[in-house]
């Protein structure tokens, strides 16, 4: 299994569990994460590369993977990740370095799975 099915089944799984537990909070922090990453005056693709290089500077793997996945699915280029990593690691500064080097695996493991991730 490649790490970009690991990660999304994991995600599933875990998210299925967590909202199963029907906890209004948790809910609520998941609808309004949805809602913050949808068409608005700044469009999908620009929400998901803000949300990536915020990803990286607080350094949440997890995060920066799904926004990667996301970002991919939007058709972002080699060349805006590029950016948004380089914007990312600018602003996180050298702490930011181990996450790219992930970000940088996960986009190249992406590049090899269908689009529908």
């Amino acid at each position: 299994m490649s790490k970009v099915d690991e990660f999304n089944s994991y995600r599933e799984k875990m998210n299925e569990r967590i909202l199963s537990s029907d906890n209004k909070l948790v809910k609520r922090i998941f609808n309004l994460d949805t809602n913050a990453f949808s068409e608005g005056a700044i469009d999908v693709k620009n929400k998901e590369m803000l949300g990536l290089a915020c990803s990286m500077v607080l350094r949440c793997d997890d995060c920066v993977r799904y926004h990667l996945g996301k970002c991919y699915e939007l058709g972002c280029s080699d060349k805006e990740m590029d950016e948004v990593f380089g914007i990312a690691t600018l602003i996180g500064g050298t702490i930011v370095i181990p996450h790219l080097r992930r970000a940088v695996e996960f986009w190249d493991e992406l590049k090899l799975t269908p689009k529908n991730v």
